[in-house]
């Protein structure tokens, strides 16, 4: 199943529009079925050193974010939108473009949640070297480009009686997923200078952790 990016419906949409707002609950919805928040919580804290900072990319509309420094992870956020309005006043939001952002020299630790399958390979490339430049740990937590995950995304959908754009999404976010070690690869880790695991959940959630060695 070879890679494929397709524009998401939800990017292009208002944030007020009602297919925007259902797609986002949907997402919630798909986030708690993956297990996603109590995977960053559960790999996160291990690696922390103190004083270390924490930064998502792509932090949307916050859950995780918010979640992560309920449970003592203080996290920052980087994305296009607004600052949520739930977002936790100890942890700081960054409004900009991720390409365009200029603070990672104040983060040892990067994480995201389903947003690494957005960018092609060029993008993926630069992104790490940004990454790389200061962090010692990088999270992440994507979809496997595994057939039989569409078709457990379809029931899914089914369940919960998705919309159309988080119908349309996910299916082009499996598309766009990763395997085997490609993620890392992709962000042009050099192995010489990273240790990485990766490895896949039975719902098809892909997650790497990648550390700088010693």
């Amino acid at each position: 199943m070879i890679r494929k990016l397709t524009p998401e419906l939800l990017d292009s949409l208002p944030p007020n529009d009602p297919r925007a707002k259902g797609s986002r609950r949907d997402l919630r919805i798909f986030n708690a079925v993956l297990g996603s928040a109590r995977w960053f919580r559960h790999t996160l804290p291990p690696r922390l050193r103190p004083g270390e900072r924490v930064l998502e990319i792509g932090a949307g509309s916050g859950e995780l974010g918010a979640a992560l420094t309920r449970a003592g992870v203080v996290t920052d956020g980087l994305d296009l939108g607004p600052r949520p309005a739930a977002w936790p006043v100890a942890a700081r939001w960054h409004r900009a473009d991720v390409f365009a952002f200029t603070g990672w020299g104040d983060y040892e630790v990067v994480i995201g949640n389903l947003i690494f399958h957005h960018f092609d390979a060029a993008g993926l490339r630069l992104l790490g070297t940004r990454m790389a430049a200061q962090a010692r740990v990088i999270v992440a937590c994507e979809l496997a480009r595994w057939p039989v995950s569409q078709r457990l995304f379809a029931a899914l959908c089914a369940v919960v009686r998705a919309n159309d754009v988080s119908r349309h999404d996910g299916r082009v976010s499996i598309e766009a997923g990763f395997l085997g070690e490609e993620l890392p690869e992709l962000l042009g880790l050099d192995p010489a200078v990273w240790r990485w695991r990766v490895g896949t959940n039975c719902l098809g959630s892909y997650q790497m952790v990648a550390e700088r060695r010693a």
